[in-house]
């Protein structure tokens, strides 16, 4: 079973990876860092919240698993 420190761990480095990426993008779409890296973080903050949720849901379910 995955506990949720660990679950914690992995959603903040997916958070991580996300806003460097989503900067990006948002740069070459917008032309502005700024415009860009609040376009990122307003999608890190929510996706580090979805992901944990998502997470948490998955450790309830036994399908796939092996013993």
């Amino acid at each position: 079973m995955e506990t949720k420190a660990r679950t914690f761990i992995k959603s903040l480095i997916w958070a991580v990876i996300g806003l460097a990426v989503m900067t990006i993008v948002g740069f070459v779409a917008t032309g502005s860092l700024f415009t860009g890296g609040t376009m990122a973080l307003i999608n890190a903050v929510i996706g580090f919240v979805t992901y944990g949720l998502y997470e948490r849901v998955w450790v309830h379910v036994s399908w796939g698993r092996r013993a």
